[in-house]
């Protein structure tokens, strides 16, 4: 509703600024001709010439006023084409603004009803300290949950300032891949990393860690309580790529266009732990670095995310 007023408020005010602009310039028009014309002149020349001149003119109005009156039937046309034309990326933006509080909103309220929850469920009456120490352990779960939600949201729009690569430094993406895995904690022996040469990249250690770890993560949450993670770093010319690969479910085509919309989750992905912003993290961190991240899957063979960094100048 607030855009289609919008587009007929702009509609209007282009179609008036454009009347009046044809019409200061049909005006402007005869009124040139009809003062560089030299009405004395026609005069001596007799009756005639004074009629053919007023017949000119009279043609000029009819010609100038049937011009106008097509513009005030055109102009609303086109006025309509270019507001909804105008209005087309805000709307978007907008949308997507909408899409992604109501997504945070319903991310927030789970772990806040389970904190409210736990907490009125241990006051409701008097309770062991066993009890009460297992509310406040679940309580400080959904806090810590809550936490790495709000930092992840807080990294999102920080990605977006171009502030951040006043803070990068030349690293090594070898260094990085294994820091990623390190920080999967126990899961970390699942990842079999297959060396290569030493890369560097320009960027944030902590951020590019963060987007590897994400990768891997997921590859490890989706590839059963089992499953080996393959983890390849290579560099062509000026491109370093990391490829993380699994053998789990996978996931349709339509599935695999959604996986870097934020808080978007498979079906079979929403018993996991998690809140759908890992690869929407990885790809905003990424693009802040002058990179790329893709995905491939297929249904019952495993996924693949390859992540590609420029190399570090310094080596080029």
């Amino acid at each position: 509703m607030i855009f289609r007023r919008a587009l007929v408020r702009l509609t209007l005010t282009y179609t008036l600024v454009q009347l009046i602009l044809f019409g200061a310039f049909a005006l402007g028009i005869y009124a040139f001709v009809v003062g560089t014309f030299d009405i004395d002149a026609a005069e001596l020349d007799g009756e005639a010439s004074r009629n053919v001149a007023e017949q000119g003119f009279a043609n000029l109005r009819t010609g100038l006023i049937t011009g106008y009156a097509l513009l005030v039937v055109v102009l609303p046309v086109s006025s309509f084409v270019m507001a909804r034309g105008a209005l087309a990326p805000v709307r978007r933006s907008y949308e997507l603004q909408q899409r992604f509080v109501d997504g945070a909103s319903h991310e927030f309220r789970t772990p806040l009803s389970v904190i409210q929850g736990e907490l009125e469920l241990a006051l409701s009456k008097s309770r062991t300290p066993a009890q009460y120490r297992a509310a406040m352990t679940v309580a400080l779960e959904a806090a810590g949950g809550l936490t790495r939600l709000t930092n992840d949201l807080l990294l999102l729009t920080r990605a977006d300032s171009g502030e951040l690569e006043a803070t990068f430094e030349t690293v090594s993406l070898n260094d990085i891949v294994d820091r990623a895995r390190e920080a999967l904690g126990v899961a970390a022996t699942r990842v079999a990393i297959r060396e290569s040469e030493p890369v560097t990249v320009l960027g944030s250690p902590e951020l590019l860690t963060r987007a590897l770890a994400n990768v891997m993560d997921n590859a490890v949450k989706f590839s059963g309580p089992s499953g080996p993670i393959e983890v390849s770093l290579s560099s062509t010319g000026r491109v370093a790529s990391v490829l993380v690969r699994d053998d789990g479910p996978g996931m349709t085509d339509a599935e695999s266009a959604h996986a870097f919309d934020r808080f978007w989750r498979a079906q079979e992905a929403r018993s996991t732990p998690g809140y759908g912003l890992g690869l929407p993290l990885v790809r905003q961190i990424l693009a802040a670095h002058h990179g790329r991240v893709s995905i491939a899957s297929v249904v019952g063979v495993g996924t693949s995310v390859t992540v590609t960094l420029p190399v570090s100048p310094s080596l080029l």
